[in-house]
C-alpha cells in the first residue's frame, strides 16, 4: 500500500470513531450542497433520472435532493463502515425483514447467490454475511490501481473470498464455490463490459445489464436472492431486507434472465428509493451504439 493510500486509511480510522448520527449528519449536509451546485455526480443523476420511468412521483427536483443527501451519507458512513471494530458495527443492523429466506438457503446447501444492488449501505451487507458465512465477494477492480490494496484491506475483516469479476480464473472460482454448496455476493447492476452483458428493461428503459449472475444459477442450480441494508433516519441504524428473486432470473434465454434481475433489482429499489445511486450511469451505453451487442442465446 502507497504512503498516500496508507494516510487515507488513517484518516477513514480517525472520523470512523465518530457516531453513526454525527456521520450521517455530515454525509447530509454534503449531499445537500452536492444537490444545489454543478458538480459531475449531481449531472449524473439528473441524466439517469431523466430515463426512468418510475411511481416515485413528479416532484423530480425534491426526489434528485433527497438522493443525494442519501449519497452523502454513503459517502461519510463507509469511515464507521470499513474500519470499525466489526461486532460494533454489526450491532448498527437493528432488524432483518425475510432472514427466514437466507436461513433456508443456506440449509438446502445448493450454493447462494446475494444479489445486492447499489443501494443503502451495502459494505454493511457483506460484513453481515461474513458473520453467518464463509462467503465469496465478487468485485471489480478500481481504475484507480493503487486504491484496490485499500479496498481489500478495508473489506476484509471478517475475511471474505475477494474475487475479481473478471477473466476465467475468477469466474471459475465462483462456480466452484456455488457447485460445492457455497455462498456468493454480486453487485446485480454493476455495469458489464461491453459486448459482455445484455439489454433489458430498468425502470422502463433498456439498460446493459449483466449475465454473469445468471449463468451462474443457471449451471449450478444455486438460489438467488436479493438483498440490502436500508440506511434509517437519523443515524438511527439500519434494516437489513432479503427478498427473492424473480422465477425467471435463471432462464436459458438471457434476454428473459437479464430482465428477471433487473426486475429483482427494482423490488429492492421501490422499498427505500431514494438510497439507490442514481448518480451511477445505468443507462451509459445505448442499446443501438455499434458493438454493444447482446448475448442473447450463448450459454
Amino acid at each position: 500500500m502507497r504512503w498516500y493510500i496508507a494516510i487515507l486509511y488513517g484518516l477513514l480510522r480517525l472520523v470512523g470513531r465518530l457516531p453513526l448520527r454525527w456521520l450521517h449528519a455530515t454525509g447530509a449536509a454534503i449531499g445537500w450542497l452536492l444537490g444545489r451546485i454543478d458538480n459531475p455526480l449531481r449531472r449524473k443523476a439528473v441524466q439517469t433520472l431523466s430515463l426512468v420511468n418510475t411511481q416515485f412521483g413528479d416532484e423530480r427536483g425534491h426526489f434528485l435532493h433527497a438522493s443525494l443527501v442519501e449519497a452523502g451519507k454513503s459517502f461519510v458512513e463507509i469511515a464507521k463502515i470499513w474500519t470499525g471494530d466489526p461486532q460494533r458495527t454489526l450491532a448498527l443492523v437493528r432488524t432483518v425483514n425475510g432472514g427466514e429466506l437466507f436461513d433456508a438457503a443456506l440449509a438446502e446447501k445448493r450454493g447462494l447467490i446475494v444479489a445486492a444492488p447499489h443501494l443503502g449501505c451495502w459494505e454493511l451487507l457483506n460484513y453481515w454475511l461474513c458473520s453467518r458465512t464463509p462467503i465469496a465477494i465478487a468485485y471489480r477492480p478500481p481504475r484507480r490501481a493503487e486504491l484496490e490494496p485499500l479496498l481489500l484491506r478495508a473489506r476484509g475483516g471478517l475475511a471474505a473470498e475477494q474475487v475479481r469479476a473478471e477473466g476465467s480464473a475468477g469466474v471459475r472460482k465462483l462456480f466452484k464455490r456455488l457447485s460445492t454448496g457455497g455462498v456468493i455476493g454480486i453487485l446485480p447492476d454493476q455495469q458489464p463490459k461491453q459486448g459482455e452483458g445484455e439489454f433489458a428493461p430498468f425502470f422502463g428503459t433498456p439498460a446493459s445489464t449483466m449475465v454473469l449472475l445468471s449463468r451462474l444459477a443457471q449451471r449450478t442450480g444455486a438460489t438467488v436472492l436479493f438483498a440490502f441494508v436500508e440506511r434509517l433516519p437519523r443515524g438511527a441504524g439500519y434494516t437489513l431486507h432479503f427478498l427473492p428473486a424473480p422465477a425467471q432470473i435463471a432462464d436459458t434465454d438471457l434476454a428473459v434472465a437479464a430482465a428477471a434481475l433487473n426486475r429483482g433489482i427494482e423490488d429492492c429499489v421501490r422499498l427505500a428509493p431514494t438510497q439507490y445511486q442514481w448518480h451511477y450511469k445505468r443507462y451509459s451505453a445505448p442499446p443501438n451504439v455499434a458493438g454493444a451487442g447482446t448475448e442473447s442465446g450463448k450459454n
